[in-house]
């Protein structure tokens, strides 16, 4: 069975459904599927914009440091979910752009916190406003409510993505 979108939230069905599947969550991995490319190629153009020599995996990571303060980096490579090598080439790529700067954890002195510098936290932040100011934009006709539900479901479905 094959079911997509026309890109304009319409359901476009081709082939015999199969026996026992819940269409709910058939619907639910195309609309989810659709939303992850556009997302990856939206974080892809926004870590440009924050340095041309951004990978787009790391604009996560300025976002959580922004959002969070210093972490270690096992900590951030367990909230983004990625091992231990990926995460110290993903840092030492945006320590040698600037972006990101290590320092000795005062809770434990054979630990390192990672935090923005100045120059990331300035570059992150202008980024991420003219995203959300794109977000206003685009769910104008959306009530609050309507938006603050999506927030919610979005949160719900990445807390329960974590395991």
């Amino acid at each position: 069975m094959h079911e997509g979108g026309n890109g304009e939230g319409h359901r476009v069905e081709s082939g015999v459904p199969q026996a026992g599947m819940d269409h709910a969550f058939l619907e639910l991995e195309r609309e989810l599927t659709v939303f992850l490319r556009r997302a990856r190629a939206k974080s892809g153009e926004m870590a440009r914009a924050v340095h041309p020599d951004l990978e787009s995996a790391a604009y996560g990571l300025l976002a959580r440091l922004d959002e969070t303060g210093p972490l270690r980096a096992t900590d951030l490579a367990a909230y983004i979910g990625v091992g231990k090598a990926t995460m110290s080439r993903q840092l030492r790529a945006l320590e040698h752009l600037g972006l990101v700067a290590r320092e000795p954890d005062p809770a434990d002195g054979r630990a390192w916190l990672v935090h923005l510098t100045d120059e990331g936290r300035s570059r992150f932040r202008q980024v991420r406003d003219a995203r959300r100011e794109r977000y206003v934009r685009q769910m104008t006709g959306w009530d609050r409510e309507e938006v603050a539900e999506l927030a919610r479901l979005l949160h719900h479905l990445n807390r329960t993505s974590e395991s």
